[in-house]
């Protein structure tokens, strides 16, 4: 779940990771630097040649730049003093393409990472790894025998038997088509649940970082443009993102009940609540939804006899054109936590919506993420 709402910089040393990388090469340079909470998954986003994959080979030590320094949760891997080898920091990567080996089975690739970590190291147990990742009724097959969302499921398993402190994760579903990535995401999901290491995860997917990010760096030609909490940064007019065609906000909740007869569940979230569908999920589970800001519509009163559900009352906090001049994005406050309106700038004309107004938020679709 997502983490607590810290400036990572605010943390005690041993909860944070802290990052400074320049380096030069004959079209590109990277100056990046950052601080990140120690535990959960932080998304390095950016468009192609931006430095997200330059940034986490620099982490790993497969990079040789003009400074460095990084350390994680209280521990130096790099500065101008101290230099650990590639194969003494204690971390595992996981590469676009699985790259199991042939002639093993998934039992015998998993057990590659875990026969190389002394016993009194090993952190993750083989069983749990495998029941994670829904692996159990696959450990006999070979690699040719696996789908690619499969084989990429081992990838990180035997990553994971490494019992690494950190983990650094190069768009691993980059290769995937969308069957497969629906197949691997809702294990990545469950999975960051379990593990108590920070993760990095290289994406240019808005969607993969909606559903599993906590912490979001946004990099722009080598450099980190933005650094924060994720639903801060998706809903902040100022940046790129909040102005894609699937912008979107993700809002904590809980669940507060299930409505069996019309195959409903309920969540709540400071004081609103909403509806999806019935999941089973048990009463008091934290969960996240997503709501596209294009599903978002606003109204001046309390809508009635429609067929949209899920209204709540929000303030509008901010009013920015979005690219098509034609349409505006309208920052709205429930609680504590935002969400994103697109509406025409006729609507935001005709319904007088100015920035401190209280209006009500209609939302034609919501994505639970569990």
């Amino acid at each position: 779940m997502s983490l607590p709402d810290k400036r990572p910089d605010k943390l005690p040393a041993d909860q944070r990771l802290e990052a400074r990388f320049e380096l030069q090469r004959k079209d590109f340079a990277l100056d990046a630097h950052f601080t990140a909470p120690g535990k959960g998954v932080t998304a390095l986003f950016g468009p192609s040649g931006s430095g997200k994959t330059t940034l986490l080979r620099c982490i790993a030590g497969l990079e040789k730049p003009k400074r460095a320094h990084f350390t994680i949760n209280g521990q130096c891997w790099h500065d101008d003093h101290i230099n650990l080898a590639v194969h003494r920091r204690p971390m595992a990567y996981v590469f676009q393409e699985a790259s199991l080996f042939p002639h093993l089975n998934v039992r015998e690739n998993m057990a590659y990472g875990w026969r190389r970590i002394a016993k009194e190291l090993r952190k993750l147990h083989f069983d749990d790894v495998s029941a994670w990742l829904g692996l159990e009724t696959l450990l006999e097959r070979r690699p040719e025998q696996l789908s690619g969302g499969q084989r990429q499921r081992v990838a990180i398993a035997r990553a994971l038997l490494t019992s690494p402190q950190l983990l650094l994760m190069d768009e691993p579903l980059a290769s995937l088509d969308a069957s497969g990535k629906a197949e691997i995401l809702p294990y990545l999901e469950s999975l960051w649940q379990q593990l108590d290491i920070p993760v990095l995860y290289v994406s240019h997917s808005p969607e993969e970082v909606q559903q599993l990010a906590d912490y979001l760096i946004l990099l722009e030609q080598g450099q980190v443009v933005a650094a924060g909490e994720l639903n801060a940064l998706l809903t902040d007019p100022l940046l790129a993102i909040a102005h894609f065609e699937d912008a979107a906000a993700v809002l904590e909740a809980r669940v507060i009940g299930h409505d069996k007869e019309f195959h409903l569940t309920s969540l709540a979230f400071d004081g609103a609540k909403v509806s999806v569908s019935y999941n089973g999920l048990p009463l008091g589970h934290k969960a996240r939804l997503r709501i596209c800001a294009r599903d978002v519509s606003l109204a001046l009163v309390q809508p009635q006899q429609i067929s949209i559900s899920n209204s709540f009352p929000v303030q509008v906090v901010s009013i920015d054109p979005d690219r098509d001049p034609s349409q505006m994005l309208v920052r709205c406050e429930v609680g504590g936590q935002h969400l994103l309106s697109r509406i025409t700038r006729r609507s935001v004309h005709l319904l007088k919506i100015e920035v401190g107004k209280s209006v009500f938020a209609q939302v034609k679709s919501v994505a639970l993420m569990k």
